[in-house]
C-alpha cells in the first residue's frame, strides 16, 4: 500500500516525520483527511464545525511557511478541537444552541500553542452540551447503533476513523478516558493543571483538565508536551528501563462491572503479569464513597460558574444540566470546604497507597459503549482519578464483540511521564486493531 493511499490513517509522529522529510505536504494530508471524512462522517458525525475550504487554506499556508523555513514539531498538521475550546477562526458554540455561532475575542491557551508549534485546527469536533452527561449527535465508528462515550464525543470518534491523526478534549470526571476507551483510541488526562484551561468553557474549576485523543501513547506524549507548560510533560517517551511493578484494582466500589469489561480487562492484565509484577490491590472502606466528594465539588462549582447562565437560559438547558446546577446550588459552603477537605486527604492516602508501585492498572469503563445514543455512558471508573488530580490513561487492548475495550493507566499527581513510559512499556505488549 502507497503511503498516499493510507495517508490520512498517519499517525501524529508518521505525519510529522513525512511533513518534516518532504515526503508529502500539509496540503496532502488535509485533502486525504477530508477525503476519509467525506466518506465516512456521514454515519459517524464528529464534526461540529468543518470547513473544507479552511482547512486546505490553513495546510497551503503550512505549506508557505515550512517553504520560508518555518518550523515546528507539529508543522503542518491539523489537530480536532474540542467545541468548548476557544478559537477565534472558527466558532465554539459549547455543545449548545445558547452560543451558535459565538466566535471567541482570543484563542484558548492550549490553541495559542497548538498553533506555535506549526499545526492548526482542523474543525471543531462535538462536545456533548456544556461538556456535561447529555448525548450528542456522535456515534460510535466502531458501530454506529452505540454511544462514542461523552463529553470528548467528537474528539475520540474523529481520531478513531482516521479523519486526523490527533485531537484536544477535557475531562471533568470522565470526559477523555470513557469516550477513548469506547471508540478504542488512546486518551490521557494528564495531572491537573498541567495543560492550562484558559480559554476553555468552565464547569469545575477544581477538575476540569485539558488532555488529548490520539492513536499511539507516543503521539499523546507529543501532542500533550506542545499543549502544556514548560517542563511538565516530555514530547518523547523514555523506554521502561526495569521490568514494571504495576497495582491491579480490578473494579471501584461505587461501579458494577460487567462480565464483558471482566473477561478483556483481566486477559489484558494476565497479559501483562507475564512480563512484569503485578500486585492485586483494592480501595481501603474509608474512601469506598470517594465518588461522592467530587460530585459535591464539581456540583457546587457549576452552580457557581452557571448560575447566571442558567437564570437566563434555564429553558434552552437541558433536564439534565439544570438538574446538575439545582443539585450544586443547595451543596453550601461548609459540604464544599468538608469536600476540599477530604480531596486533600484523599490525595495524600493514594499517593502513599501507590507508593512503591510504577502504576496502578483499572478498568476504564464499566463496559462497553452502551447501546443507543440517549447516554454517553458511566464516567465512574475515571472518578478516582479525576478527583485526585492524578494523571490517567486508556489503552485500547480487546474487543467485546464488535465493540474496543480499555485498560485505565494512573499515577500519582506529577508522574505524566512515567506514566507514559509504563503505558507505552504496555502498549507494546498489548496489540490493539485498528478501526477498518
Amino acid at each position: 500500500m502507497s503511503l498516499e493511499s493510507k495517508l490520512h490513517a498517519s499517525t501524529l509522529h508518521g505525519a510529522a516525520a513525512a511533513l518534516a522529510s518532504g515526503r508529502v505536504t500539509a496540503r496532502a494530508l488535509a485533502d486525504a483527511q477530508l477525503a476519509r471524512i467525506a466518506a465516512t462522517d456521514a454515519g459517524i458525525e464528529a464534526w461540529e464545525m468543518l470547513d473544507p475550504v479552511h482547512v486546505r487554506a490553513e495546510a497551503q499556508r503550512c505549506d508557505d511557511a515550512r517553504n520560508a523555513g518555518s518550523k515546528g514539531p507539529l508543522a503542518g498538521i491539523g489537530i480536532g478541537v474540542k467545541d468548548i475550546v476557544a478559537t477565534v477562526d472558527l466558532p465554539t458554540t459549547m455543545g449548545s444552541k445558547i452560543y451558535a455561532g459565538h466566535r471567541p475575542a482570543a484563542d484558548a491557551k492550549c490553541v495559542a500553542r497548538l498553533r506555535r508549534a506549526g499545526a492548526y485546527v482542523f474543525g471543531k469536533t462535538v462536545t456533548t452540551p456544556f461538556a456535561y452527561m447529555d448525548a450528542g449527535k456522535t456515534r460510535n465508528p466502531w458501530d454506529p447503533a452505540h454511544s462514542p462515550g461523552g463529553s470528548s464525543s467528537g474528539s475520540a470518534a474523529a481520531v478513531a476513523a482516521d479523519h486526523v491523526s490527533a485531537a484536544i478534549g477535557t475531562q471533568t470526571n470522565g470526559s477523555i478516558v470513557r469516550p477513548a476507551a469506547y471508540c478504542g483510541v488512546v486518551g490521557f488526562k494528564p495531572t491537573s493543571a498541567a495543560i492550562p484551561v484558559d480559554g476553555v468553557y468552565p464547569f469545575s474549576a477544581t477538575f476540569d483538565t485539558v488532555g488529548t485523543l490520539t492513536r499511539t501513547v507516543a503521539d499523546a506524549a507529543l501532542l500533550a508536551s506542545v499543549l502544556a507548560d514548560a517542563g511538565r510533560i516530555a514530547p518523547a517517551i523514555t523506554p521502561f528501563a526495569q521490568v514494571p511493578r504495576l497495582a491491579y484494582l480490578r473494579g471501584f466500589p461505587w461501579v458494577q462491572q460487567d462480565a464483558d469489561s471482566h473477561s478483556v480487562v483481566d486477559a489484558a492484565v494476565a497479559r501483562l503479569a507475564t512480563a512484569a509484577e503485578v500486585v492485586p490491590v483494592a480501595i481501603a472502606a474509608p474512601w469506598h464513597e470517594a465518588n461522592r466528594i467530587l460530585r459535591t465539588i464539581m456540583l457546587f462549582e457549576a452552580a457557581q460558574r452557571l448560575g447566571d447562565l442558567q437564570q437566563r437560559e434555564r429553558a434552552r438547558l437541558t433536564p439534565a444540566i439544570n438538574a446538575a446546577l439545582d443539585e450544586g446550588r443547595v451543596i453550601g459552603d461548609d459540604r464544599y470546604r468538608e469536600a476540599l477537605d477530604a480531596k486533600a486527604r484523599a490525595i495524600v492516602f493514594f499517593t502513599d497507597w501507590l507508593d512503591g508501585f510504577d502504576a496502578v492498572l483499572a478498568p476504564a469503563a464499566p463496559g462497553p459503549a452502551p447501546k443507543g445514543l440517549a447516554t454517553t455512558g458511566d464516567p465512574s471508573c475515571c472518578t478516582l482519578w479525576s478527583l485526585l488530580g492524578f494523571p490517567a490513561l486508556n489503552l485500547p487492548v480487546g474487543m467485546a464483540g464488535r465493540l474496543p475495550m480499555g485498560l485505565q493507566l494512573a499515577a500519582p499527581q506529577e508522574h505524566d511521564d512515567r506514566l507514559l513510559s509504563v503505558a507505552a512499556w504496555c502498549e507494546a505488549r498489548l496489540p490493539f486493531p485498528a478501526l477498518a
